[in-house]
């Protein structure tokens, strides 16, 4: 293990992503701190070694562990907070924070956008509590917390305006099975992540119809130039959408076994409601909410995003799979 140089670093999540990082953060600190909002989820993990809920494979070492059910007590006692919980509970999950978070490092490990804000995580971190971007992280994949618990080799990509501060904090999540390249892309990095899983859901909802390998390459083929289309909208910089934390998280993110948003959008085009794929599903698919808050965000810049525009037809306007995807089918190239 290598020796911790660092300051007091939190998990604030309980989910597989959250743990699958506390995995890898016990490869090289010394100890972490850890929010889980229920109390017994907390007592359950101090006495069996293992989450219940997520990746319950994972053993973990929980003298080196500082539980919290506090989140104000575990801000106070952080100096470097990953957020890695569901975009639409992060502003509940922070609406009781007292504590300053300005000086702090905050590391987005979250894949979603802010609903009815219609933000993504930096700019919501930004607006509402003065975080400095030059203190901001984004982690991103592909990356999916099932395989980090197998230790099959992964890649991460980690995102700051701070070039400092994010090989810093790829140092920190580079382990054995777990490889980091640094960006300074954090919108597109975040809004490709956003994007993806809406392009996933899609993917699912026409392989549950029973569309093959061909159209799906096809509909992803599109998924990328849609997303090349609406980041150079968005926030117009250089960059290449060649790069793994790009093309390579949507496809790990359509066509993987491990992907919710796949799971959740195959039930639908299985035929299950919206609210009844929901309610089977263990985890929070972020692309349902990151759908509508693309549409609403795509009304100030008008880029041509027909797959986001299907999906939140199907999704949002009940409008059936069958007919959505036959007349985006026409639209592909």
């Amino acid at each position: 293990m290598k020796q911790d140089q660092h300051p007091s670093t939190a998990i604030i999540g309980g989910g597989s992503w959250a743990t699958a990082l506390a995995k890898m953060l016990l490869e090289n600190q010394k100890q972490i701190n850890w929010y889980l909002r229920d109390q017994n989820n907390i007592d359950y993990l101090k006495t069996y070694r293992h989450n219940k809920n997520y990746l319950s494979s994972i053993d973990f070492d929980i003298e080196r562990i500082h539980f919290y059910s506090d989140l104000n007590e575990l801000v106070n006692h952080s100096q470097r907070l990953i957020l890695a919980i569901p975009a639409a509970f992060l502003k509940q999950a922070l609406s009781g924070v007292q504590v300053e978070l300005k000086g702090k490092t905050l590391i987005s490990a979250i894949k979603g956008i802010i609903p009815d804000d219609n933000m993504i995580v930096g700019e919501y971190l930004q607006t509402s509590f003065g975080v400095d971007l030059q203190q901001f992280v984004v982690i991103s994949g592909p990356c999916h917390a099932e395989e980090v618990a197998l230790e099959r080799l992964s890649y991460l990509t980690v995102a700051s305006q701070n070039e400092e501060l994010a090989r810093e904090t790829a140092e920190l999540l580079t382990t054995h099975y777990m490889k980091t390249n640094v960006s300074d892309d954090i919108y597109g990095t975040e809004y490709a992540a956003v994007l993806k899983n809406v392009f996933a859901i899609a993917a699912g909802i026409c392989h549950g119809m029973g569309y093959g390998d061909n159209f799906l390459a096809v509909l992803i083929a599109n998924g990328m130039q849609e997303i090349q289309r609406f980041v150079d909208a968005v926030h117009p910089i250089s960059r290449d959408l060649n790069h793994s934390v790009y093309l390579g998280d949507l496809l790990v993110t359509a066509y993987s076994q491990f992907s919710r948003n796949r799971t959740f959008g195959n039930m639908i085009g299985k035929g299950y409601s919206v609210k009844s794929a929901q309610l089977e599903m263990n985890m929070i698919a972020e692309g349902y909410y990151a759908t509508k808050s693309i549409i609403e965000i795509n009304k100030a810049y008008q880029a041509d995003i027909p797959i986001s525009q299907a999906v939140y037809r199907i999704l949002y306007e009940n409008v059936s799979p069958a007919r959505e995807v036959k007349r985006l089918s026409n639209q592909l190239k």
